[in-house]
Order: structure tokens, then C-alpha cells, then sequence
């Protein structure tokens, strides 16, 4: 298992689009904060760009480089080695490469400008949004066996999180507005990754003023120790309930 994630690991550090991956995060990350008079808004910049280059990435690559890996796959399955094993191998190379990648990327510039509990917490949710949409990338490859449609399920499922729903999250305000709806947003967020990780971020940034009443619902929860442990949680289980569902179809799909 260790020697499956050590090929892994190593034929995706060797890759161009992980090298051009972290150098734009770097590029991104420094100028952020470069450009702007105080680390708060370079925070808020850098915020942006792993909401939402980080997901869509993680995702694709994982997604295409499983598609690609489809005959060393299909080796590795020849071999006296529990299917269990070879998919978790995949899943945690994949994962620890792109966690990497971030580091270098966007957690160096980070904690060099921000040294502090914002910068920290940025970045375990930058390589918690790594690690799930990695998971889902497994749970679309797995679907199907045609790339094209796997990459489709990837790029929607990207565009859901990363738009749609904020999009959807709006409309049940707009339709319920005169109804107390206030605390129900707060299960409603659970149902995104992205709106978790922006909405940790955005709180401990103290504005959430900006978000009114709402924001003050959301502050008295995930403001508070027990909401913070309750949405790692959250994010936890969106990184590993993907993977489970895409581990227990491996072991019984016929290659």
C-alpha cells in the first residue's frame, strides 16, 4: 500500500499541471496580499481564489488522472492486492499531492502574512476543500466508465457547489422572506462544503455585520466553540462519506 502511494505520489509531483497549478495559487496568494494595505483583505482575496480554483482543480484532475490511470489500474487488480487497498492508495496520493501543491502554493504565503488563527484556519479549510472535492472526483469517476461524462458529473458537480447553490440558497430566501427562515440557513449550509469554509472565514473576519440578521444567526453558531468543532466535523464527513460511497462501488464493479 505504502509503495502504491510512493508511484502515486511521485508521477503527480513529476505532472505540469500540478507544477502551473501551485505556481498560479503562489502568484495569486503574494500578489493578494502585496497589493493590498492590510493582511485582512489580502486574506479575503486569497479566500476567493480557494473557494473556488482550489475545488474546480482538485476536482478535475483527480477525476482526469483517475480516467488516465484507468491500465495501471487495471494492473494493480491482477495483482494479490485487496481492491480496498489499491483505491485508498489512490484516494490518499492524489489527496497528499494536491495538499502539497496548496501548501506550497497558497498556505506559505499565507501564514508568512497572516501568522495567526485566520491563517491557520484558511489553511486546514483550503486542504479540507482539497481533500473533498478530490473525494468527489473519485465518487464521478467511478459512475461511469466514459471520460467525457465523468468529467461532465466533475465540472457540474463543481459548478453546483461553487454557484448553483449559493443561487438556490437565495431563491428560498426570496420565497420564504416573510417566514423566520433565519435558523434553517444555518442546516441549509451544511448541504455545501464551499459555504461552510466561507462562512467559518467570513465570521472569525468579524464581518459578519456585512450579513445581517442572518449573519448574526450564523455567528451565535459557528461562532461559538461548539459550532467551529461542528463544521470540521461537516467538512470531515463531506471529504469522507464521497469516498466511502465511491470505495464500496470499486469493490464490487466489474472493470
Amino acid at each position: 500500500m505504502n509503495r502504491i502511494i510512493k508511484i502515486i505520489w511521485l508521477d503527480i509531483l513529476k505532472s505540469r499541471i500540478v507544477f502551473a497549478y501551485t505556481l498560479i495559487l503562489a502568484i495569486l496568494s503574494w500578489s493578494s496580499f502585496a497589493l493590498e494595505d492590510n493582511s485582512a483583505k489580502g486574506i479575503l482575496t486569497v479566500l476567493n481564489v480557494i473557494l473556488f480554483t482550489v475545488p474546480l482543480v482538485s476536482i478535475l484532475f483527480a477525476t482526469i488522472y483517475l480516467y488516465n490511470s484507468a491500465e495501471f489500474i487495471e494492473l494493480l487488480l491482477s495483482q494479490p492486492i485487496k481492491r480496498g487497498k489499491i483505491w485508498i492508495s489512490l484516494f490518499l496520493g492524489l489527496s497528499l499531492s494536491m495538499i502539497l501543491a496548496f501548501f506550497v502554493g497558497a498556505g506559505i504565503p499565507l501564514l508568512i502574512n497572516s501568522p495567526d488563527s485566520i491563517g491557520l484556519m484558511m489553511l486546514i479549510n483550503g486542504c479540507l476543500i482539497t481533500v473533498i472535492f478530490t473525494a468527489l472526483a473519485f465518487s464521478s469517476a467511478i459512475i461511469t466508465r466514459d471520460k467525457a461524462k465523468g468529467i461532465g458529473i466533475a465540472i457540474m458537480t463543481w459548478l453546483f457547489f461553487a454557484l448553483l447553490f449559493d443561487g438556490l440558497v437565495l431563491f428560498l430566501l426570496f420565497q420564504f422572506q416573510d417566514y423566520p427562515i433565519e435558523n434553517a440557513m444555518v442546516a441549509i449550509t451544511a448541504l455545501s462544503p464551499i459555504d461552510l469554509a466561507r462562512i467559518q472565514i467570513l465570521l472569525h473576519l468579524d464581518v459578519s455585520a456585512m450579513m445581517g440578521y442572518t449573519g448574526a444567526i450564523f455567528k451565535d453558531f459557528f461562532g461559538t466553540a461548539v459550532g467551529l468543532i461542528a463544521s470540521f466535523v461537516l467538512l470531515s464527513l463531506w471529504a469522507i462519506l464521497p469516498f466511502f460511497i465511491s470505495l464500496k462501488k470499486f469493490k464490487t464493479k466489474d472493470l
